[in-house]
């Protein structure tokens, strides 16, 4: 019986076939392929190649994550931003001589990282890992300077957000600011879509008008979670330093307008024990650990077009994590948007929990988390490849 074909002989339908098949949650797989030979980069590189393999694995994967810590333990020398691979990928970290090394990630979203001076909220950085590329932004200072939070999004048309981490943003800057009477005002600005020469700084770019207005309690800032965007919109968690009670605050995208939603628990919530999440069914969703036992609400729409919240599990954590110290405190740390994935840091490490199907793994060591922010992408060996690697 004559010996099969080698590899390199087979027609290029057959071998796509194959790399389709290489996990995408491994990009290793995808480097060793791609610099064996010249034939099988040209594969690999071409669009229809990388758009028909992003159709068969589906959803994004996870490559790693970024984490914040609180700021009243925030070590003023720490390195940022705080990037974990949790495969075999290695980010391309802004160099700290450029100026914006220890800017802490704020948001994540389409395959790009939003990272924000904690000491001046207005210095922006928008950092593709995937490249190392980054532009620098800067906030119009007519915006809120007691408070803030931000957000990043893709702002190319029809996009489907499988690999559009080069392509043009948007970043949305909500700010919170005192009036002359002692009354706290929300007010949000979106830039207009940056494009162009990563390479070049963009401080003056174009921002769109402000939204009007809206008026929050005295004692109201936002946590620094997240944005989580659901239906066109961006749901920032609100706190109140007087009684420790949370809100929601709605920015829509398309009416660009403010607007306050109650959380389905009043009275005091402890830090750490609520996170907002955007559901596998396109619903907003909010989780509550107490002690050891995890609720989901859902906000869902009724028939006559109004939203409210509904029950939607009770997981008891101790019949699934191996928790040895049942007095230590959870705390839910984040979640992957578009899924009913969540992030627990528990006393023997931080873990990755599927509300769905309960299944879990193992993510990391524990650490003291505020705020773990998944990197969700594909990827593209042609950005990665350098001249010498091609060459042989």
């Amino acid at each position: 019986m004559p010996p099969p074909p080698p590899i390199q002989s087979l027609p290029d339908e057959l071998l796509e076939e194959i790399f389709f098949r290489l996990p995408p949650n491994e990009p290793v797989c995808l480097v060793r392929a791609s610099v064996a030979n010249k034939r099988w980069l040209g594969l690999l590189s071409c669009h229809a190649f990388r758009d028909c393999y992003r159709k068969f694995h589906g959803s994004p994967p996870m490559l790693g994550f970024l984490y914040s810590w609180p700021l009243d333990f925030l070590p003023r020398n720490a390195p940022s931003p705080r990037f974990i691979s949790t495969m075999e990928f290695t980010a391309y970290i802004p160099d700290g001589r450029a100026g914006n090394y220890k800017y802490p990630a704020w948001d994540c979203r389409h395959g790009r990282v939003l990272l924000r001076d904690n000491w001046t909220p207005t210095h922006l950085v928008v950092w593709d890992p995937m490249t190392g590329r980054q532009r620098k932004l800067k906030v119009p200072t007519s915006m809120g300077y007691i408070d803030g939070a931000t957000a990043l999004l893709c702002a190319a048309s029809d996009c489907d957000h499988h690999a559009c981490h080069a392509g043009p943003f948007q970043v949305v800057f909500l700010g919170l600011d005192m009036t002359d009477d002692d009354n706290c005002v929300a007010h949000a600005r979106v830039s207009l879509p940056v494009t162009g020469d990563w390479s070049k700084s963009c401080t003056d770019f174009e921002w769109s008008d402000m939204c009007s207005s809206l008026q929050l309690a005295p004692d109201a800032f936002i946590d620094s979670m997240p944005s989580i965007l659901v239906e066109n919109a961006l749901h920032f968690m609100l706190t109140h330093d007087d009684d420790d009670s949370v809100e929601i605050l709605k920015y829509d995208l398309s009416s660009n307008c403010l607007s306050l939603i109650d959380t389905p628990l009043s009275g005091a919530i402890i830090s750490g024990s609520t996170i907002l999440m955007a559901m596998g069914d396109g619903s907003l969703g909010f989780a509550h650990v107490d002690k050891l036992t995890l609720h989901l609400w859902s906000r869902q729409r009724g028939s006559d077009g109004i939203a409210s919240w509904t029950m939607h599990r009770v997981i008891e954590l101790a019949n699934l994590l191996p928790i040895q110290n049942p007095n230590k405190r959870l705390r839910l740390v984040g979640s992957v948007e578009g899924s009913d994935i969540i992030f627990i840091t528990a006393d023997l490490g931080i873990y990755e929990v599927n509300m769905k199907t309960l299944q879990w793994k193992k993510l990391w060591k524990r650490e003291k988390f505020r705020y773990l922010i998944p990197y969700m992408s594909f990827y593209n060996p042609p950005e990665w490849l350098r001249p010498c690697d091609v060459a042989h």
